[in-house]
């Protein structure tokens, strides 16, 4: 039999123990057509291009009013 824990390990012992385990977020690129932010190796999701050239066409909400 091998070795067993005398006490339950509390939630908080348990949490500092594991605290270097935790989501990151994803890393950012800026767009350089129209300087916003967008995921690295994908369209920029605000003007549509990709590598210098509009791989997309975005369309832009009407406003009304």
């Amino acid at each position: 039999m091998g070795a067993l824990p005398k006490r339950k390990i509390s939630k908080a012992r348990k949490a500092k123990r594991r605290s270097h385990i935790s989501l990151s977020s994803p890393p950012r690129d800026i767009c350089p057509q129209c300087h916003s932010t967008k995921l690295p190796h994908h369209v920029c999701p605000t003007c549509g291009s990709y590598g210098g050239r509009e791989a997309i066409e975005v369309e832009i909400p009407k406003k009304t009013g």
